[in-house]
């Protein structure tokens, strides 16, 4: 069957004030991580009034709602928890309230990332309004929790216990009008660091666990700033700087590893007293062919880890945080990173549907337009995604295009664009009907 870009476009459009509706709807009820029961249940509501085939709130309190009963599953993802507000004097309208012109449409999770949710299920209904659904495919609409506290722990539940497995999933994500097609990936590590208190009136008598830990937190601080390609010198990522590593080229894309310390923790009898114990937290992000294993070793074998020796631990987290319908589910706190090729039949299918809806120009907002200037179509995200589990974890092909930027990501002020809404659930809509002709 020909599509007919123009309907779409059009049948786009015509949803625009419904979308808006829907996503101010959501935006009114706070739900953090552990807290998304309201945006759950209206996110469903609306799937139900869209007349899904079928729609449920899975154990763990994810939203799945079903268009279509073809032979391929392509699924949208969208997490629906947000990050809290932070300082309040820092916004200039109420962040659940919101606030809507003639444009945009204001508040916390507007782009991060309840735009992405609202877009899909309007993509989805578009599908059934122009009688794209055939019995090739189905199209699966997941809402999502706890991606904010465990980027992906929620996709292990869907692939493990929901016994779900897409051909490939659509991250609807903030995109600024581009397509990714991979991150870096990150990990949780701890370094805790003990040792033995006194009165603080005689310090040569204990052993100041804070003291090691600030040798140890310098050689962190020089693996992140040494070239990662100079042989003589400690840094991060020397294996993907050479030519033969077939990873070489995804790491380039990606860009190098980082690490930076987040948080640090302390014991001590009193203020007047030497600590005796001290632990720090490390976000480590990572890129194309580093391993959780290699990069604990790298901590281990830092001058200041060894030479503390038995002293010091080094860890990774693990998540095991309630959602809100009270189900664990524990994890190594591990992202894997992940990138699909660029010439990968799901990258072209999704490249395809943008350039047959609008060709080589950028379609959404002013501001989402800027700041793709100088920028490939086809590119990366900064931060983190459920791609950490369903590509990264499970070998399920990801790629990624949602409304709105990803510089409003847990910013105060946060905002979408209408007119990104409609852009994205016109390429929803097209998408699968191009992947499965191919």
């Amino acid at each position: 069957m020909a599509l007919n870009y123009e309907r779409i476009k059009e049948a786009a459009q015509g949803y625009e004030a419904q979308m808006t509706k829907f996503l101010r709807d959501i935006v009114r009820s706070p739900g953090e991580s552990s807290g998304e029961k309201a945006h759950a249940d209206r996110i469903a509501q609306e799937m139900r009034v869209l007349d899904f085939d079928k729609v449920e709130i899975d154990p763990m309190g994810n939203v799945l709602g079903y268009m279509g009963h073809g032979t391929t599953q392509i699924a949208f993802d969208g997490h629906i928890d947000t990050v809290g507000i932070g300082n309040r004097a820092n916004w200039k309208f109420d962040p659940y309230d919101g606030f809507e012109s003639a444009t945009e449409i204001g508040g916390r999770g507007t782009s991060d990332q309840l735009g992405g949710v609202v877009s899909a299920v309007y993509g989805a209904r578009i599908m059934k309004d122009l009688g794209l659904l055939s019995d090739k495919y189905t199209v699966l609409v997941t809402g999502t929790v706890q991606e904010e506290d465990c980027d992906g722990l929620c996709w292990q539940y869907i692939i493990q216990e929901d016994k779900v497995r897409p051909a490939f999933v659509v991250s609807t994500e903030p995109t600024d009008g581009g397509i990714y097609r991979g991150q870096r990936g990150r990990m949780e590590i701890r370094v805790e660091a003990q040792g033995v208190s006194c009165h603080g009136s005689a310090p040569e008598r204990g052993d100041n666990a804070i003291y090691k830990m600030a040798d140890i937190l310098r050689d962190i601080r020089a693996l992140n700033e040494n070239p990662a390609d100079d042989p003589e010198i400690q840094g991060l990522s020397k294996m993907l700087h050479k030519e033969h590593n077939p990873e070489y080229e995804e790491a380039n894309f990606l860009g190098r590893g980082t690490i930076t310390c987040s948080e640090i923790f302390f014991t001590s009898p009193s203020r007047c007293a030497v600590a005796d114990s001290c632990a720090v937290s490390l976000d480590r992000r990572m890129t194309a062919g580093e391993t959780w294993e290699g990069c604990l070793e790298e901590i281990r074998a830092l001058p200041h880890v060894k030479k503390y020796g038995k002293d010091i631990k080094v860890s990774m987290y693990e998540y095991a945080r309630p959602s809100y319908t009270g189900l664990t589910y524990p994890i190594e706190c591990y992202f894997p990173t992940w990138v699909i090729p660029k010439d990968h039949k799901v990258t072209r299918s999704i490249e395809t549907a943008y350039q047959n809806l609008f060709g080589e120009k950028r379609i959404g907002s002013p501001e989402t337009i800027a700041s793709r200037e100088g920028r490939p179509l086809i590119d990366k995200w900064t931060f983190s995604t459920n791609g950490v589990t369903i590509m990264g974890r499970n070998g399920i092909p990801v790629i990624g295009f949602g409304p709105g930027a990803e510089a409003q990501a847990h910013a105060p002020n946060e905002r979408n664009w209408k007119q990104d809404l409609v852009t994205c659930a016109a390429v929803y809509a097209t998408l699968p009907s191009i992947y499965v002709a191919d």
